[in-house]
């Protein structure tokens, strides 16, 4: 990537760039870096990205997000008067709201230091209304002192390891199977050797957001709780493969009060849902193959944008809560060809339920279950082949995910009346990278 040499900036270019990041992303390609009270040549700005388009079709409808581009699992079936299931339509799209742009920073030392920060967006939103609008993606600063390192801001959940992801041309990047998402943080890297370093990560919900109680607002249960989430891992890093496992836990707090569940009397409460989660992942590559693997198990991981959430259960007007356990594991084996590509996916992800009971099935709050019908267990087999011509990739794939349905029991599990259901998705990518 080019450097990009020093421009000085008034406050008011200042002010400016700050109104949006699209005006500050676009406009830093055109400029040739800044300073205002460093030496000319120690600032330094590398801008990259890529422009991507996405042709979709699938076979029935499932749960999507932005005009059904990202897809989680087939919906249940839902039958209509004449008994026709309305679920088992067609569908197809185009979409380049997956175009991305971002910017990395290199600057002069700190406290002895190397610093360098990123800042990185897409077209893909926040809302469904809103598909084409911009959207942080990563927004953070990096102090490295050689066997230390200090990551402040925005960027991956801990549990998303970027060395160690699904390969898929999807732009669901193994999502429901493998945690997905950002979130603003203070992570610390020790490195006790060559191959072997450890991490601590602290961490508050962000996107995608915790689950919520009906009636609060999306990131409630994470803003009420003054601890943030903590997050530990070990990894060790050799010359063909990466090894690596980590612990979680997390203590949220739906309600402030129990307005949104009874209102009369009103009463503060302070209750949690308190749970943890524990992770392994591993990632064998050479010239020839690359294969990598990775499974999670734990409670309430509606965040990373899995299937779970929480139960509640109200006595004399206050709500207490419990964990639904959801665990899920996916292995990704691909050719590293330098031209042509192929590879093959497969994930699964089993709804677990929770320990305790909750008071009525609409106490029953998270992704993938409902007052009457939850998800029982997922899973999904895609085939791709990577068709790479210098900065410029074309990608087919074809995606098989099955999905299982029943009555929900108190518990969040689907027990009775299990129905599966499943979605074959033909999909091509087109990506231009710079």
């Amino acid at each position: 990537m080019a450097v990009l040499k020093p421009y000085v900036f008034t406050n008011q270019n200042l002010i400016y760039m700050k109104k949006s990041y699209l005006f500050l992303l676009v406009g830093l390609a055109f400029l040739k870096g800044f300073s205002q009270t460093a030496p000319a040549n120690d600032y330094t700005l590398s801008l990259y990205g890529f422009v991507r388009t996405d042709y979709i079709f699938d076979s029935r409808k499932s749960a999507m997000a932005r005009e059904d581009q990202l897809n989680l699992y087939p919906l249940d079936v839902v039958k209509d008067v004449n008994g026709k299931d309305i679920n088992a339509v067609r569908q197809s799209n185009f979409l380049a709201a997956t175009s991305r742009l971002g910017l990395k920073v290199k600057g002069p030392e700190v406290w002895g230091a190397k610093m360098s920060g990123t800042i990185e967006a897409d077209f893909y939103a926040t809302v469904e209304a809103n598909v084409g609008s911009l959207r942080l993606r990563h927004a953070y600063v990096n102090m490295d002192w050689s066997k230390t390192s200090l990551t402040l801001g925005q960027t991956w959940y801990p549990t998303f390891i970027p060395e160690v992801f699904p390969g898929v041309a999807n732009f669901n990047t193994g999502i429901m199977f493998n945690p997905f998402g950002w979130a603003t943080q203070a992570k610390i890297k020790q490195s006790i050797s060559n191959e072997v370093s450890l991490t601590a990560t602290i961490y508050k919900e962000r996107e995608f957001a915790a689950a919520a109680v009906t009636g609060t607002a999306a990131n409630a249960a994470t803003i009420n709780s003054s601890l943030p989430t903590i997050n530990t891992q070990i990894q060790f890093k050799g010359k063909n493969i990466i090894l690596g496992a980590g612990f979680e836990y997390k203590s949220l707090q739906p309600l402030t009060d129990n307005i949104a569940i009874s209102g009369s009397p009103k009463l503060a409460t302070s209750e949690k849902i308190n749970s943890s989660s524990i992770f392994a992942y591993a990632k064998y590559a050479n010239d020839k193959i690359i294969i990598k693997t990775y499974g999670i198990k734990g409670g309430n991981m509606n965040n990373l944008v899995m299937i779970g959430g929480f139960t509640g259960n109200t006595i004399e007007g206050i709500q207490s809560y419990n964990p639904t356990k959801t665990s899920a594991m996916w292995i990704d084996i691909a050719s590293n060809g330098k031209t042509i590509a192929p590879g093959l996916f497969f994930g699964t992800t089993q709804n677990n339920g929770a320990d305790k009971a909750a008071g009525t099935l609409t106490q029953i709050y998270g992704r993938g279950l409902t007052s009457t019908r939850s998800v029982d267990n997922v899973w999904r087999a895609s085939g791709r082949i990577d068709l790479k011509k210098n900065k410029f990739r074309v990608s087919p794939e074809l995606e098989y995910t099955s999905a299982t349905w029943g009555d929900s029991d108190l518990f969040g599990k689907a027990t009775t009346n299990l129905k599966k259901v499943s979605n074959f998705r033909t999909f091509v990518s087109c990506v231009y990278l710079f």
